[in-house]
């Protein structure tokens, strides 16, 4: 791809890596995650598409983790929605 996307994280993500547990891992995401999806957010070993009533929404595993977030292809923007673990995700 030619663009490189944006990364916006919500409100509800910056709540969800204030918590302790999460907050030893945003390092990882900042460094290892946010430049592969600047770069492809649609595509890789870790991303899956969501389907139903979350059809717009892309998931990211992070081990027992999961990223949340939506593509705006016109803006160019990846908006990071939350960050879960697993067992709660679904």
């Amino acid at each position: 791809m030619l663009n490189r996307f944006e990364i916006a994280e919500t409100e509800t993500f910056q709540r969800a890596i204030s918590k302790k547990d999460i907050s030893k891992i945003y390092n990882k995401i900042k460094t290892y995650v946010y430049p592969q999806l600047r770069i492809n957010p649609f595509f890789g070993k870790n991303i899956k598409k969501l389907k139903g009533e979350f059809k717009d929404v892309y998931r990211y595993r992070i081990g027992e983790y999961r990223l949340f977030y939506q593509v705006d292809e016109k803006q160019i923007l990846i908006f990071i929605m939350d960050i879960v673990k697993r067992k709660d995700a679904y």
